[in-house]
């Protein structure tokens, strides 16, 4: 299905083919990748438990998100809040809208399953950009804290600033806040 098809960028489903494009490119720009993720996330798809998107730019994949209409884990599961997972933008496509439009749509499927969105973003400084587009489209902290490895980071608990450290954010339909 095709969600936005407008200029350079078109928005999608993800598909089996994208899967090792994606793995290829994220590793050729140094990030640890397997294409293990895509593969779940895939079958997360037929099994109904989310939606899997990919962007592409002038026709090639640069980007990728997905939605959980009620995720089971992070600080709002089984609440019925929607949750945006895995959203990341290639370097080489970022700075061209790409990003602003796979979150509109991530957006506005998920407010479609839920009055509140909510997405964990990380905490070094390789999120920077993402942190900073989230507050602009007025994303807020949930109050939960910082969480490590899918719990809460209790205060003065050891952790460490990877990938599995993440603060949760929050937006509610029509941008009032949680």
């Amino acid at each position: 299905m095709v969600y936005y098809n407008k200029n350079e960028i078109l928005i999608r489903d993800l598909q089996q083919s994208d899967a090792q494009i994606l793995t290829d490119e994220e590793i050729a720009q140094g990030w640890d990748a397997t294409v293990n993720k895509y593969e779940m996330r895939l079958r997360h798809r037929s099994e109904g438990r989310c939606v899997a998107l990919v962007a592409e730019w002038n026709g090639s994949v640069a980007g990728y998100v997905s939605v959980y209409p009620d995720a089971e884990s992070g600080a709002f599961a089984n609440r019925g809040y929607a949750e945006i997972v895995d959203f990341a933008v290639l370097e080489k496509y970022r700075r061209r809208g790409v990003g602003g439009r796979l979150l509109d749509v991530a957006e506005r499927i998920a407010f479609s399953y839920a009055d509140v969105v909510y997405l964990g973003v990380g905490l070094h400084s390789g999120y920077g950009s993402a942190q900073r587009m989230y507050v602009k489209r007025g994303y807020v902290p949930d109050g939960s804290g910082v969480w490590y490895r899918d719990r809460v980071c209790e205060p003065y608990a050891d952790c460490r600033n990877d990938d599995d450290l993440v603060l949760y954010l929050c937006k509610r339909r029509g941008g009032e806040t949680e």
